[in-house]
């Protein structure tokens, strides 16, 4: 057999190049332990402090101006401060300083040294429902964050947990609720509990469920909403009722309403000049003048007000807020969807192709900068002074350390809105946690109503009855479901209940 001469290929080489070096970052100056917490006013309050973001440059950015990044993408800050912040070295990028002109890459670290000052939130303390070795179930007070984001840092349910058990300890929250929300929370106390309980919420074998207090005489009867939800603008986390949107499907039943209550002749007689604005619009006592102007506004004519339970069979960001704003009857407080300012007289109740979004987006783009954010449903022209004492806004005052201008304390209907999570239970009945009706939803001083959840009111129920038709997951709805439901009821020889569908 011949043999045959093979070339040989050469050596691969080794490239002699050094890896990139890793971008040099800032750091924060001080982590202050104990946290500089003090209390004033029934809030809690951070005593300002130095503090260095660090943020990796994100696909969108690359190729982009940072002067243009932080104009962009940031809304806390003035564009003369970023360009001053990036003149004088208080903004680099991989440790080292840039003009305003620098262009971004794939890989850059961005710094941001700053005067941090956070915002304050309710003196309330976190509420323990249950604790055992491996979970803590918590009542979380409206308006504190979970996480540490944008201008909460401190004031975060995390950061109060660690400085109240150790700052060793690491909780894990489980769930998530907005900040304006209270309610159930779960919090891991290990790796372990915190991913066994995620994945049963993420599984979709949790049921959740919430209370609401809404303008307006809420309908009787099992609704059901399954208009689709969109996100119209994520740097504010506004969404909107749209066709286009995702999927979405809620329950709701009516706990009780509370018609408005006129005010005896001694109570007018002794009306305070700074009257809250809730109760003026629940009470009912108005002036014939307040009368005409508020009878050009939609929801003015929704008297009184509702506790809703809420059952949401899908996950949406703000699906409780859109769909009850869609259905006519937004939380009464929720500075967003019940903002008449952002939304004109009828608050988008049953609009789901408004061809208006941008200039929604525009209008609730410059609430809290140079004007109250106002809850439409409670702030009227009567009440502008109040609103201007009350509400979270710049003063005008600047700090002494960095400049920054100031704002005043919230006012108390600024610190949560009228949303609650009240219970969360296993499907399968193995646990299941609730926390007390909060005090927004007890009856109101003269009237009765229930004070704690009925089973004729159970939004569980409705969903039961769903699955039972296997209609639990489906998007089958309007006359089919009640066709069913129907059918079901007579052959257990029961009367229908009353369901409403508002569906896409």
């Amino acid at each position: 057999m011949a043999l045959v001469a093979v070339e040989t290929a050469p050596p691969a080489k080794v490239s002699k190049q050094k890896p990139p070096p890793i971008p040099r970052v800032f750091t924060t100056p001080s982590d202050p332990i104990p946290r500089p917490y003090y209390f004033e006013d029934g809030l809690r309050k951070v005593q300002p402090y130095h503090f260095t973001y660090n943020t990796n440059c994100k696909e969108r950015w690359r190729g982009r101006e940072i002067i243009d990044i932080f104009t962009t993408e940031f809304r806390d800050r003035p564009l003369e401060y970023y360009k001053d912040a990036i003149d004088r070295g208080k903004v680099v990028v991989n440790g080292d300083t840039v003009p305003t002109q620098h262009i971004l890459t794939n890989g850059d670290v961005i710094s941001h040294t700053l005067h941090r000052h956070e915002p304050p939130v309710t003196a309330q303390s976190i509420g323990i429902i249950h604790e055992d070795e491996d979970m803590i179930v918590i009542d979380k007070p409206a308006g504190v964050p979970v996480h540490p984001a944008g201008r909460f840092n401190y004031n975060s349910i995390v950061e109060i947990m660690r400085a109240e058990r150790g700052y060793g300890w690491n909780p894990l929250p489980c769930n998530r609720l907005d900040r304006l929300t209270s309610g159930v929370m779960f919090i891991g106390k290990h790796a372990k509990a915190a991913e066994n309980m995620s994945n049963q919420i993420k599984g979709r074998t949790v049921k959740k469920e919430y209370v609401a207090r809404v303008i307006g005489e809420f309908p009787q009867g099992d609704i059901i909403c399954e208009k689709p939800i969109l996100q119209i603008s994520p740097k504010l986390g506004l969404n909107r009722a749209r066709a286009s949107g995702k999927e979405a499907r809620t329950i709701f039943k009516r706990l009780a309403y509370y018609p408005p209550r006129d005010k005896t002749p001694a109570e007018q007689h002794d009306k305070p000049k700074e009257a809250e604005p809730e109760q003026d619009q629940e009470d009912g006592h108005r002036t014939d003048k307040e009368k005409i102007r508020d009878s050009k506004m939609a929801w003015k004519g929704k008297k009184g007000y509702s506790i809703v339970r809420c059952l949401p069979l899908t996950g949406r960001t703000h699906q409780l807020r859109v769909h009850l704003q869609y259905l006519g009857h937004p939380i009464s407080n929720d500075p967003i969807y019940c903002n008449q300012r952002v939304f004109g007289p009828s608050l988008a109740a049953g609009d789901s192709a408004s061809d208006a979004d941008e200039d929604i987006v525009s209008h609730l783009s410059k609430m809290g900068k140079s004007e109250a954010a106002d809850a439409a449903a409670y702030h009227d022209e009567m009440m502008e002074d109040y609103n201007k004492k009350k509400a979270e806004k710049m003063t005008g005052e600047t700090c002494k350390v960095c400049d920054t201008a100031l704002y005043s304390d919230p006012g108390p209907h600024e610190l949560g809105i009228y949303l609650h999570a009240k219970r969360y239970a296993c499907e399968d009945g193995k646990w299941e946690y609730e926390s007390e009706l909060p005090a927004w939803a007890l009856p109101p001083v003269g009237l009765d109503g229930p004070e704690e959840a009925t089973r004729d009111t159970d939004p569980l129920v409705v969903a039961e009855k769903l699955e039972r038709l296997g209609l639990g997951n489906n998007r089958q709805t309007g006359s089919g479901v009640e066709d069913k439901l129907a059918k079901i009821m007579a052959r257990d020889r029961t009367e229908p209940p009353s369901i409403s569908i508002a569906q896409q």
